[in-house]
């Protein structure tokens, strides 16, 4: 689970847009862009997005 605080702060690597969390991954809310969740951790790497 990710610390709602943390959620608050990060932002797509992108576009610079507010992010969700959906499952287990981070999603872009103005690109759609899809960031894995792996242990707990987010990983906003460009290359990692789906």
């Amino acid at each position: 689970m990710i610390d709602k605080e943390l959620l608050d702060i990060l932002a797509c690597p992108v576009c610079k847009a507010d992010v969700k969390l959906t499952g287990n991954k981070i999603v872009c809310r103005k690109c759609g862009k899809k960031y894995p969740v792996r242990d707990g951790i987010p990983v906003m790497l460009v290359d990692e997005a789906g």
